[in-house]
C-alpha cells in the first residue's frame, strides 16, 4: 500500500472556540483524539507509512502521536512553517517524505471504506491522480463535481451548477509529478490542482458508497462523534 498523506495543518475556524487552543486533530471525539481514529483505520487498510502534514499547534499532535508506534507505524512529520500553505503547498513540501505515489486524505475526515479498490482504480485508470467521489444530493454538505461514466467532469467550490450531485469523498490517490508547475513554499489549494487536472482530463473518478463522517463542523463533529461510539460498542 502507498504511504498515506495526512491534511491536519489547518487553523479549523468553524470549530472555534474548542479549537482556539488545540488543533482539529487533537479534538476529543468518542473519548480520545480524533487522529487516533484516523490512524486506526488507514492502518486497518494496509497503510505503514503516513505522513502528517501540520502548522496550526503542530506540537501537540507530534507529541501525542510520536513515531507512530502505539498505532503500529512509521509517522513523519512535514511542517508548514511561519506561513500556512494551504493544502496543495503542504502536499508539495512533502513530496521527498512521500515519494512517487501516495494516498491523501482531510485531516478532517472519517472514510470507512476499503482502500485497496481505490488504489487498484488509480492503476487501472492510467492518470496521474484520481479522486473519489460519494453521491451526496447536498445533503450531508453541498455537492461540488460532476461524475457520469467512472470520469470527473467538473470539479468546482465554488461555481456549484445543479449537474453536480456528487461530492470530493475526501480520499486521493496522486502522482508527484501533478505538482510540478506549482510554486513551491507559497500557498495554494489541492482543489485547484483537482481543477486544472480536470480540465486536461487527467483525473480519474471513483465512486464510494459509504457516506462520509467529518468533524470540520460542530454538527458534523456530533455525527462523527455519534458514528465512533456506535462502532465502539458494536466491537465489544
Amino acid at each position: 500500500m502507498y504511504p498515506l498523506a495526512l491534511l491536519a495543518g489547518g487553523q479549523a475556524t468553524r470549530l472555534r472556540p474548542i479549537t482556539e487552543r488545540i488543533p482539529k486533530a487533537m479534538v476529543e471525539v468518542a473519548g480520545e483524539p480524533f487522529i487516533a481514529h484516523q490512524l486506526r483505520l488507514v492502518r486497518r487498510e494496509g497503510v505503514s507509512r503516513v505522513v502528517i502534514c501540520t502548522g496550526h499547534l503542530a506540537e501537540q499532535i507530534q507529541t501525542y502521536v510520536g513515531s507512530g508506534t502505539a498505532f503500529g507505524m512509521d509517522v513523519a512529520y512535514s511542517l508548514d512553517g511561519p506561513t500556512l500553505l494551504g493544502t496543495g503547498g503542504a502536499l508539495k513540501k512533502a513530496l521527498p517524505l512521500l515519494g512517487e505515489r501516495f494516498i491523501v486524505m482531510y485531516g478532517d475526515s472519517y472514510l470507512d471504506t476499503r482502500f485497496a479498490p481505490i488504489v487498484e482504480a488509480f492503476e487501472q485508470s492510467g492518470l496521474p491522480a484520481l479522486m473519489t467521489v460519494f453521491r451526496n444530493e447536498n445533503r450531508w454538505d453541498t455537492s461540488n463535481v460532476e461524475f457520469a461514466g467512472g470520469a470527473v467532469l467538473r470539479y468546482d467550490k465554488i461555481d456549484r451548477r445543479p449537474s453536480m450531485h456528487y461530492i470530493d469523498y475526501g480520499l486521493g490517490v496522486l502522482s508527484a509529478r501533478v505538482f510540478e508547475d506549482w510554486p513551491a513554499e507559497r500557498p495554494f489549494d489541492l482543489a485547484g490542482v483537482y481543477r486544472r487536472l480536470v480540465d486536461g482530463h487527467r483525473l480519474a473518478g471513483y465512486e464510494v458508497k459509504e457516506r462520509f463522517y467529518e468533524i470540520g463542523s460542530h454538527r458534523g463533529l456530533l455525527e462523527t462523534d455519534s458514528y465512533l461510539l456506535e462502532r465502539k460498542g458494536a466491537t465489544r
